[in-house]
C-alpha cells in the first residue's frame, strides 16, 4: 500500500474512492485471501470512478426555483436520466460509452473517460418535484425545480375593547 495518495479524502472532487481496508487480507475485493467471515465490495476501475465523479454540477436557488447545471459534453439526450426518488430526490444519471478500439490503432493519449455517472439531491420541502422541467444545450443539462410560494403570514386585527 502506497503511503503517498494523490487524492483528498475531504476533496469531493477526487477521482478516487478511498478504501479504508485497502492492503487488508478482507473486504477490499481483493481476490488474495478473503476471508469469508468479511464480505467482499466490488472495485471499480479507473476510468468507471473517472467518469462517475466527472459529472460537475451546479446547484443555485432563485426566488422562483432551484436550478441544476450538469456538464456533460458529449452525450445526447437520450444517454442522460433525471428522475426523482422517494418524492423528495432528484437523481442524475447517465452513461458515456468508450470509443470502439481497433486492433490495427495506436493510441498516443487516453484522457476521455468512459462509465457510468450518478449524482443524487435531496430537494428542499418546497421544491415542487411534479413541476420539475430539464433541457439540454451544448453539452450542458439544465434541470428546473420551481418552488411553492412562500405563505405569507395572515394578519388579523383584534378589537381592544374597553
Amino acid at each position: 500500500m502506497s503511503m503517498i495518495r494523490r487524492s483528498n479524502v475531504f476533496d469531493p472532487f477526487s477521482l478516487d474512492l478511498f478504501d479504508p481496508f485497502d492492503g487488508f487480507p478482507f473486504g477490499s475485493g481483493s481476490s488474495s485471501g478473503s476471508s469469508s467471515l468479511f464480505p467482499s465490495f466490488p472495485r471499480t476501475s479507473s476510468s468507471e470512478t473517472a467518469a462517475f465523479a466527472g459529472a460537475r454540477i451546479d446547484w443555485k436557488e432563485t426566488p422562483e426555483a432551484h436550478v441544476f447545471k450538469a456538464d456533460v459534453p458529449g452525450l445526447m439526450k437520450e444517454e442522460v436520466k433525471v428522475e426523482v426518488e422517494d418524492g423528495n430526490v432528484l437523481q442524475i444519471s447517465g452513461e458515456r460509452n468508450k470509443e470502439h478500439e481497433e486492433k490495427t490503432d495506436t493510441w498516443h493519449r487516453v484522457e476521455r473517460s468512459g462509465g457510468k455517472f450518478l449524482r443524487r439531491f435531496r430537494l428542499p420541502e418546497n421544491a415542487r418535484t411534479e413541476q420539475i422541467k430539464a433541457s439540454m444545450e451544448n453539452g450542458v443539462l439544465t434541470v428546473t425545480v420551481p418552488k411553492e410560494e412562500a405563505k405569507k403570514p395572515e394578519v388579523k386585527s383584534i378589537q381592544i375593547s374597553g
